[in-house]
């Protein structure tokens, strides 16, 4: 293993982000797949999959900001009819950050990969993982890839980017043959209202996402410790099974360990949610969820779902105002358990690097602009609640010559799904100082202040289960968008403004430009957060320009002393 790593290095160490692994090819592929599966039962003449029906869904996602570069394509041995129902070539990353699913019937593509692919979905729990991570991490594989892609193999493998892989399947569903991946295939069910799962349970929500999933969380995905043998549900297939990564570094790259669940900041309003699931919770055997933190407990009841699915559970409480660490205990009563009982929460305090007092022979001859960061963003999101309702079904029990029988309901409890959404509006603006002189609508020149505002607004059908914008922190480009920041001040329900600056004569709400500063856009950066929902946290990245040109030593002049 020593020595393949060793040859590896000169080339390029690719950690396929699936279990660690060592090197197999001319790239210095190494990999990180693992997979699980089981048996497969009985196929209908209307619904059935054949093993080797399969395929799998590529695309090249940014390593920085997780951006999907390349539409998809969707590697198989096969030759799938064009005329099957698909729905179009769309990653993972792109239905979690919000893509619809839109069943379309004909046109469907593929590419074959010239050398034949391993064996992908499993029918007994022993797919070959080790043949799967030598295939995609091999030079011909990932020069097929930039081919297909067009871009620059070199490129590719120079550690800027990452390679995400998701197993998808062809097989008959009601009389209609469907091509899917395993995210797919979990929307899909969601909106037949559970049939998939109920005819194709074996392939759709087992095999298929557990064909690959991770050890090592990347992409925003957690590293799966779930079981690998039992049908999963929905939520845990869309948010972490279905998808392998193969990843490019020039040099070894230690796991990232993520040591907090949640990181919230000070004095605010926040939600922890976790997901239930196991058994059925029904009015008559209700599963209940406690939540410590800080010492208090907070209780959540009625927390239903049908058998075989799951339930977020969650509770909105508010964060210290001091920094800290803190752990949330949960416990679950009743039937049903959650996958971590013990949360790892990271309580931080913006409010603690704004910028230096700027002087007036402040120089900066190395300056150089950048481009804003991009930063987490999430503008929608959703989440369901099971909704639980008794199914009567009375049965006639006879009686004797001494009992004249009775009827008996032997009914049943059904579940409705309530469907619940969020969403995001946000922007922002930069204007001219009011106490600037010499500003001209949208340009000024360096060495004068600017003034900002902020708003951010969430809509939702249950808005007691959100909160508004809470925080917003603005960057500057004098410091590469990093160095220092301004915690904006709420003004209100979702509306925010630079605090009152102390370098200021006036104490006005404002940020002063550097005296340095270069002829241009002046761009402002600002991260609107702490948008809290069921699934998460909602946030944008906003940006607004005005123009430098001059500056504030051209406004100075001499003037005669009085005699």
């Amino acid at each position: 293993m020593k020595n393949l790593l060793l040859r590896a290095l000169p080339l390029f160490l690719i950690l396929c982000m699936l279990c660690p692994m060592t090197a197999f090819a001319d790239t210095g592929g190494s990999g990180n797949i693992d997979g699980g599966g089981g048996g497969m039962g009985q196929g209908t003449s209307t619904n059935s999959w054949s093993p080797g029906n399969e395929g799998v869904r590529v695309t090249v996602v940014r390593a920085s900001d997780h951006a999907v570069v390349t539409t998809p394509f969707d590697f198989t041995n096969k030759a799938p009819s064009a005329g099957i129902y698909h729905f179009g070539k769309v990653s993972k990353l792109q239905y979690n950050n919000g893509a619809s699913l839109s069943p379309v019937k004909g046109g469907y593509t593929y590419k074959n990969p010239g050398q034949t692919m391993p064996r992908i979905i499993s029918t007994n729990g022993s797919n070959n993982i080790e043949a799967i991570k030598k295939y995609f991490c091999s030079e011909y594989v990932v020069k097929r890839i930039a081919e297909i892609t067009g871009m620059n193999y070199d490129v590719l493998i120079g550690g800027e980017y990452k390679i995400l892989l998701e197993p998808l399947a062809y097989y008959k569903f009601e009389g209609n043959m469907f091509a899917t991946t395993a995210t797919e295939a979990a929307l899909y069910d969601e909106q037949t209202s559970g049939l998939l799962r109920r005819r194709m349970v074996s392939l759709t929500h087992k095999n298929l996402p557990l064909a690959m999933f991770l050890e090592v969380s990347d992409l925003g995905y957690p590293a799966w410790g779930g079981s690998k043998t039992s049908a999963a549900t929905n939520a845990d297939i869309k948010s972490s099974l279905g998808l392998g990564i193969v990843r490019f570094e020039e040099k070894p790259e230690k796991p990232q360990i993520e040591a907090y669940d949640y990181e919230y900041r000070v004095n605010t309003d926040v939600i922890t949610a976790v997901r239930i699931s196991g058994g059925q919770s029904d009015p008559d055997s209700p599963t209940r969820v406690s939540f410590n933190i800080g010492g208090q407990t907070y209780s959540v009841g009625n927390v239903y779902y049908p058998d075989g699915d799951s339930q977020l559970a969650w509770v909105k409480w508010r964060t210290p105002d001091t920094e800290q660490n803190m752990t949330i205990k949960v416990t679950v009563s009743g039937p049903g358990n959650t996958a971590k009982t013990t949360l790892n929460v990271k309580i931080v305090d913006l409010d603690k690097n704004p910028p230096p007092n700027p002087v007036a022979d402040d120089r900066n001859d190395s300056f150089s602009r950048v481009s804003v960061p991009s930063r987490a963003v999430k503008s929608t999101v959703s989440w369901s609640v099971w909704r639980p309702w008794w199914q009567e079904y009375w049965v006639w029990h006879s009686g004797d010559e001494d009992d004249d029988g009775y009827w008996c309901d032997h009914g049943w409890y059904e579940f409705d799904l309530d469907r619940y959404s969020a969403s995001l509006t946000a922007a922002m603006s930069i204007q001219c100082d009011s106490k600037n002189p010499t500003a001209s609508g949208r340009t000024m020149k360096s060495g004068y202040g600017i003034n900002q505002t902020a708003t951010g607004s969430i809509s939702s059908n249950q808005s007691s289960a959100v909160t508004q914008p809470q925080n917003a922190v603005s960057y500057f480009p004098e410091f590469g968008y990093e160095t220092y920041w301004r915690l904006l001040e709420r003004m209100g329900t979702g509306r925010f403004e630079f605090q009152k600056n102390p370098y200021s004569t006036y104490k006005n709400r404002t940020h002063f430009s550097p005296i340095w500063m270069p002829d241009g856009a002046y761009t402002v950066n600002t991260w609107l957060i702490d948008a809290w929902t069921p699934d998460g946290m909602l946030s944008a990245n906003l940006t607004d320009s005005l123009t430098i040109k001059g500056n504030l030593w051209q406004d100075w002049h001499a003037g005669p002393k009085k005699p």
